[in-house]
């Protein structure tokens, strides 16, 4: 009786599990234009953030402070900081252009911090 039952379940499985993998509706990820950006030798990328401990320093508090918000998005967490002779850079996609601006004004309080280059997209939910 159990081995029917599991072979049965096995075959139901196998039937339904391209039909499900197939409804799937998000879009596959896509980020060409942004990799030929940072492969532009003239971009930062988070390989370029300087050691200085100043510069390690700026970028951990502001870290920090977007970690401990809980009203941002996974993406406003997980945005790239570089920081270099005191100036912040900020790359990539966030939810909305409040969450851009408000992370680029928090960047911009964090002590130490010269400047702020914001390059950061706005990438809504589909």
């Amino acid at each position: 009786m159990y081995k029917f039952m599991a072979i049965f379940f096995t075959g139901l499985l196998a039937c339904i599990a391209p039909v499900l993998a197939s409804t799937d509706s998000s879009p596959a990820a896509d980020n060409s234009k942004i990799n030929q950006r940072d492969s532009n030798s003239d971009e930062l990328t988070a390989g370029q953030q300087s050691n200085s401990k100043s510069d390690v320093e700026i970028t951990r508090e502001l870290r920090k402070v977007l970690i401990k918000d809980k009203s941002l998005s996974v993406y406003a967490h997980n945005v790239k900081i570089i920081t270099q002779d005191g100036v912040i850079t900020l790359k990539g996609p966030v939810r909305t252009e409040a969450e851009k601006a408000l992370i680029e004004a928090r960047a911009g309080k964090v002590v130490g911090c010269r400047h702020v280059e914001n390059e950061m997209d706005v990438s809504p939910k589909l």
